[in-house]
Order: structure tokens, then sequence, then C-alpha cells
């Protein structure tokens, strides 16, 4: 079977009920490529294309050849790896083609970081153990930048808001924004500094009022 898909023909893809129920095709390794491995050519294309969230034959085709290459082993494509990397892109359930990529990326992040955790274990001498504990450190501090990059694309890059223990007594009022607090002190991005700043200046001039009525009941 040809790897690449056939230009000629409508490349969009619809996801039906009965692709998206049903488990996602496998992967064939061949001498000049892949193949699906399934009866029906078109519809474990719809399955891998789901699999891999995206919706026509290039986007799926384009990941997936770049899966195989991520899973080389040694000096060829491991198919069992390539298996475990389709899964997990699945089970993450990317849902366009941008969380593709990075879905993409991550189970690959995670498979290299593998890898040299396994060069770690297995290192013959100081060279080669510190250049894999290098590498293992970078590979482990991307992996959950790469999390938190798709939680933040999921959620349309809103920061999560939590309150904790909200109270106020009687005669008080409430901060509305972002509110910082440190120790005792209470800092809101709303800058309630203006209203504080008048506050004294009218304590101020009821003080030199106060002042100047006394002063004139003592000349009388």
């Amino acid at each position: 079977m040809n790897t690449a898909p056939d230009l000629t023909v409508p490349t969009t893809i619809a996801a039906t009920d009965q692709t998206k129920a049903a488990p996602s095709p496998r992967i064939k390794l061949l001498s000049h490529g892949f193949s699906i491995d399934h009866p029906d050519p078109e519809l474990g294309e719809q399955l891998m294309a789901n699999a891999m969230g995206v919706t026509d034959r290039e986007a799926m085709h384009g990941i997936v050849r770049q899966l195989v290459k991520a899973s080389v082993s040694g000096e060829s494509p491991d198919e069992v790896n390539l298996s475990f990397m389709i899964s997990m892109v699945k089970s993450i359930r990317p849902r366009d083609s941008v969380e593709a990529m990075l879905v993409a990326q991550m189970v690959s992040v995670h498979v290299m970081a593998m890898r040299c955790a396994h060069h770690l274990a297995n290192a013959d001498d100081l060279a080669q153990h510190d250049s894999a504990a290098r590498a293992l450190g970078r590979l482990a501090r991307t992996f959950p930048a790469q999390i938190e990059a798709l939680n933040r694309y999921r959620s349309h890059g809103e920061p999560a808001i939590t309150v904790q223990n909200v109270s106020v007594g009687d005669g008080g009022k409430a901060i509305v924004g972002n509110v910082t607090q440190h120790a005792r002190v209470i800092v809101s991005d709303k800058n309630p500094a203006s209203a504080a700043r008048k506050t004294p200046k009218a304590a101020g001039s009821r003080r030199n009022r106060a002042s100047a009525a006394d002063k004139r009941e003592a000349q009388a």
C-alpha cells in the first residue's frame, strides 16, 4: 500500500458514531514506509484520523509519519513502540490540529525520556552517565511544560481562579478583581490606593476646621 494519501480524492474525513466507538487500527511498518492495518482502508483512515484528532488524510498521514520516526529504536522504527505512542495520543484525545501536534510532541518526549533513562541505567562510564542524566533532566522538565501548554490551550488561555475563606464583615467592602494576599496585607489590581489617599485628606480637613473653630471661640 502507498503511504502517501491520494490527492485526487476529497481529503476531509467525517467521523461517525461507528468510528468514534471502534478501536483505532494498528500501523504496519513496511520497507518503504507504513500502512494502516485494516480490512476497510477508508474506515481505517477514519479511525486513525479520529485517534490523531485531525479531519483530513494529509494531517493524519503527517502525524503518523512523524510518530513512526520518533519510535525508532536502534536504526529502524519499532512497531510495538509506535502502537504505544498512538494509544497514548488517542487516550489524551486531541480535539484539533494544534492539539494533535502538541500531543504528538508530548508522547515523543516521553518516549525519548524513557530511552534516556535506559541509557542512564546502563551507562558504562561517567561521561555516558552525565550525558544521559542531562538529557533526561531536560526532557523531564519539558513534559510538564507541554501538559501546562495543552491545558492553557484547552481553557483558551484563561487562568484558573481559586477563592478560599473569603468573608466580608458588617460595614466591610469586597474587593473586585485579582487579589494577592501577603500575610495580613491584601493588594488588589483595581488600585484602591486612590480611595485610601482620600480618607486621610478628608480627616485632616475636618481636624483643621475643628481647630479653627476652637481658636475663634477662644478669641471671643
